[in-house]
């Protein structure tokens, strides 16, 4: 299991109704979607945009970073097989960098913002006590710069970015950016891996 501090604070999973979800933005949706897909208790990951308006919710708007839009994953997930906190180390720990403002990496702009869209109070205030958590602890060496921000709408992605990394593992973006956080999760998080990812 990783040294990367869990949360703190928690949600109980009957504070949490099934079928839960959460919306997280770490730069581009490929990488982030891969490092959740693979989790026991994760029962779907969706790419797409939040933060912004219907009208623009699609890939060419969004890139051109006059949008309000964040390129962002739904990760839905069982809350009796996996909890919020556990999702929320693996996103600050393993599938980006909180301490990136506007970017991630090479990929720059407000759209590869570090981000999460909250359904509920209880997911606001859990997710705003993990950041001070960690802010308090230093893990980092820079505070984490995530926005917390009410999800007004999920705008699922075209067709062709679901599931990018898995079905283009040869893309040289997915090679140099996502593989490696994939292989982190592994080593840091093996415990959570689905059963059947463990085999592969």
């Amino acid at each position: 299991m990783a040294t990367f501090p869990g949360p703190q604070r928690d949600l109980d999973p009957a504070d949490d109704p099934s079928p839960a979800s959460i919306v997280l933005g770490g730069g581009c949706f490929w990488c982030v979607e891969a490092v959740f897909l693979p989790l026991h208790g994760v029962t779907g990951v969706r790419s797409g945009y939040a933060g912004g308006t219907a009208d623009t919710a699609n890939y060419q708007a969004v890139c051109s970073a006059t949008t309000n839009h964040a390129e962002v994953v739904e990760v839905q997930y069982e809350p009796s097989e996996i909890s919020l906190g556990r999702l929320l180390q693996v996103f600050f720990d393993v599938a980006h960098d909180p301490t990136q403002l506007n970017r991630q990496g090479h990929d720059r702009g407000r759209q590869y913002r570090s981000s999460v869209f909250y359904r509920t109070e209880a997911q606001k205030t859990v997710v705003e006590a993990y950041i001070a958590q960690l802010n308090a602890a230093r893990v980092f060496p820079s505070p984490i710069v995530t926005t917390v921000e009410p999800l007004d709408a999920f705008y699922e992605a075209e067709a062709y970015h679901q599931n990018y990394a898995a079905r283009n593992p040869a893309q040289p973006y997915v090679l140099f950016t996502a593989l490696p956080k994939i292989e982190k999760l592994k080593d840091s998080f093996g415990s959570l891996l689905d059963p059947r990812t463990k085999e592969e």
